[in-house]
């Protein structure tokens, strides 16, 4: 009598939860590399023309994906009015006013000092998700929060370079534009997927920008083909990938604790800055990236039932 094998163990399926973690983890790679090369960008594009080339690649791009996925019917499920009307708000905070103020920012204060900055914005989205979105204000995702800025004030003492009053501002405008946005991106997102809401909103953003076509091409004759082949990764892959995995994370997750990873964001580049640049941390980028590790982590601990 032949005995019948027990069939082997199905691979574990990831859950939606998982997903989330991935493409979170995706974000968060992808934005830490666009600090780096911003760098081959920042002196041959002026703010408001950098971040129309980026908005306008991945406009193209995330068309190009729409078509080809979808065919004629480019949003699966129709939008009211409203849901438009708060994606253009979207468009217009976030991915152009953001990009444009931080780009702005970045020329009169020093990397470091804008990181510590911009990253105030995890903290506000934090604070705005349990007033508006019924997140509540869980006493692990303030801590973790409070922790990991901390970690990136630690990181930005290892920075050198001119700062001024005006680089405060707009890297502060920054911070609120990108806590706006997100806010409403996660109101939108409760009735449509991540690929629509970022391929329309880098629609209304690069739309925006359009007045300052004329700028682009006159400095794009100027640059060099590396800070032109930077212009297009930061358009095709931190924000045609990377906002596009931030939506299907933030569709799954609550705003406060997702945003609470991107802590990490100033960690992984100045990693990758030492990769590939060849820049040693300083020891207060090493100390402050540990800390923001510890951050992000106490942020993400649940409280027991």
């Amino acid at each position: 009598m032949t005995q019948t094998l027990p069939a082997p163990p199905a691979a574990p399926r990831l859950t939606e939860s998982r997903k989330a973690a991935v493409a979170a983890a995706v974000t968060v790679v992808l934005w830490a590399s666009a600090f780096v090369a911003i760098r081959d960008v920042g002196h041959t594009l002026s703010a408001a023309p950098q971040a129309l080339i980026r908005l306008a690649v991945a406009s193209v791009a995330l068309t190009a994906i729409v078509v080809a996925t979808r065919g004629r019917r480019v949003i699966p499920v129709p939008l009211s009015r409203r849901t438009f009307g708060l994606i253009t708000a979207c468009g217009v905070l976030w991915l152009a006013g953001y990009t444009v103020a931080l780009n702005a920012g970045e020329q009169h204060v020093d990397a470091g000092t804008a990181a510590l900055l911009v990253n105030v914005a995890p903290l506000l989205i934090a604070f705005g998700a349990g007033l508006f979105l019924g997140e509540g204000f869980p006493r692990a995702l303030i801590a973790g929060s409070l922790v990991g800025l901390s970690g990136v004030a630690i990181i930005s003492l290892g920075s050198s370079g001119d700062r001024d009053w005006l680089g405060v501002a707009l890297c502060l405008l920054a911070a609120v534009l990108f806590s706006a946005g997100a806010l409403i991106q996660k109101v939108v997102l409760r009735v449509t997927d991540g690929l629509t809401t970022t391929w329309l909103a880098c629609l209304v953003g690069t739309a925006v920008l359009l007045p300052w076509t004329p700028q682009l091409v006159s400095e794009l004759a100027d640059a060099s083909l590396r800070a032109i082949l930077a212009a297009v990764y930061l358009g095709l892959f931190p924000t045609a990938i990377g906002f596009t995995t931030w939506a299907y994370a933030l569709k799954r997750m609550d705003a406060g604790r997702l945003s609470a990873t991107t802590y990490v964001v100033p960690t992984v580049s100045v990693l990758m800055s030492w990769a590939l640049l060849s820049e040693v941390p300083t020891e207060f980028g090493l100390i402050g990236g540990a800390i923001s590790l510890v951050g992000v982590a106490i942020s993400r601990r649940r409280r027991r039932a």
